[in-house]
């Protein structure tokens, strides 16, 4: 059912939390897991050096080699939302999972939610565990 599964990673507190949903569902679908990190390019985002995004790839895979899961990492620079159903889209991925900071509940964060265009645009269905 789930062949491919995408998680898009950042530093947040929530990312860390759906890390556990996602190696339930890897385990059980016998998934392939491919993580991904977005930089941004923008004036109002830190860019994130280099070396920072691949100790946090580094991070992410270590813990589900813990767990006995396999992973495959993609880093990308754009904007987030897109770039991740981009990359949905190139690797033929049948499920994206995301945390969710909850900014989309208030009308200010549903224009700015990446989660929120991700539901929007993503060409295969979107987990959000909040």
């Amino acid at each position: 059912m789930f062949n491919t599964i995408l998680f898009p990673i950042d530093r947040s507190r929530e990312a860390r939390e759906a890390a556990e949903t996602v190696a339930n569902l890897v385990k059980t679908y016998n998934s392939r897991l491919v993580l991904l990190s977005v930089v941004e390019n923008t004036p109002e985002s830190k860019m994130d050096s280099e070396a920072e995004v691949a100790k946090l790839l580094q991070a992410a895979q270590a813990l589900f080699a813990e767990k006995g899961i396999e992973t495959e990492v993609i880093e990308r620079e754009g904007m987030a939302s897109f770039t991740i159903c981009d990359v949905a889209d190139e690797i033929d991925a049948n499920l994206i999972i995301m945390g969710c900071r909850g900014l989309g509940l208030t009308n200010e964060g549903a224009t700015e939610s990446v989660t929120i265009r991700v539901i929007n645009l993503s060409p295969c269905p979107v987990l959000i565990v909040p």
